[in-house]
């Protein structure tokens, strides 16, 4: 018997939804996930899954094709199915968030104060200190989860960066070096405030585009700001502002590369640069790092947590 079109029994129309599609197939989500599981383990939440995803090539455009609308959501997804270990008890109240910010600013003190009172009490090796006190403003040479290849361009910086001040120390005299150790203090400062604040905005990104138009001026702000501070630091130890505040701009930007896992190819050719026998060597230096330092700084993957 024929049944009549309006008592045939309704057929549901297919579920466009990922989830019911992975169901009959494959789960792409699932394959990322197995690629990147290290990552998404080691991950403290979605963002370092997010920077992390961009180190390794992965846009915007590429999590459309994973069925997201961007790296962020995709990363929320790769969080929420990571079976990781479970999370250590916060800290009591009233501690320090950080305790190590404590003792870093504490350490970014050390340097100047060193270098300051060993040339205001005229000691011989003054400029030997004040040089050693500049280039420790960098930070460690090597760290963790650093590659031989990385390891070693990190250590041509720290050697080019000590020929760039002890040659500045060696023309300009020990002033020049107090006011480079001086800088190291704030240049802690204004590091540890652009790595939050970018941490920040990259948190209230909605794409990885809008983080680094973001992110730039926030960059530029911090220089200009830390410019102002070597001004001053310049002129309490007395040396050339001319001299002393392109140097500390160069020092400044190569801290902040070493410290984000930046690229340091271009702050190795910067610092070349600033060992050439002309006077404006360190500006050209300076303005010179700045174009690869924004560039790779702007990128998420330079803000993910070690």
């Amino acid at each position: 018997m024929t049944v009549p079109l309006d008592e045939a029994v309704p057929v549901d129309p297919p579920d466009p939804s990922p989830r019911r599609r992975n169901r009959a197939g494959t789960d792409p989500v699932k394959a990322l996930l197995h690629r990147h599981r290290e990552l998404c383990e080691r991950a403290v939440d979605p963002l370092d899954i997010a920077a992390g995803l961009e180190a390794h090539g992965i846009t915007d455009r590429t999590a459309a094709r994973f069925r997201h609308r961007d790296v962020f959501s995709l990363a929320e997804e790769l969080y929420a199915r990571t079976t990781r270990a479970q999370a250590p008890p916060a800290a009591p109240a009233g501690l320090p968030a950080d305790p190590r910010a404590v003792r870093g600013f504490g350490y970014a003190v050390l340097p100047g104060a060193f270098a300051l009172g060993a040339a205001a009490a005229g000691v011989p090796w003054a400029g030997a200190l004040a040089v050693l006190a500049a280039v420790a403003g960098l930070g460690r040479p090597v760290r963790p989860g650093w590659s031989a290849a990385a390891g070693r361009t990190a250590a041509a910086v720290y050697l080019l960066a000590g020929a760039v001040v002890g040659w500045a120390v060696l023309r300009h005299g020990t002033a020049l070096g107090a006011a480079l150790a001086l800088a190291v203090a704030p240049g802690y400062v204004a590091g540890a405030w652009f790595a939050a604040r970018a941490r920040r905005r990259l948190a209230a990104s909605p794409a990885l585009e809008d983080f680094a138009d973001g992110v730039k001026p926030l960059l530029a702000g911090t220089v200009l700001l830390f410019t102002a501070a070597a001004a001053g630091a310049a002129a309490v130890a007395g040396a050339p502002p001319s001299t002393a505040v392109p140097l500390a701009v160069l020092l400044f930007l190569t801290r902040l590369m070493l410290a984000h896992g930046a690229p340091r190819r271009g702050a190795a050719a910067a610092l070349a640069v600033a060992l050439l026998p002309i006077p404006a060597a360190p500006l050209v230096a300076a303005a010179g790092l700045l174009v690869p330092a924004v560039l790779a700084l702007s990128r998420a993957s330079a803000h993910a947590r070690s």
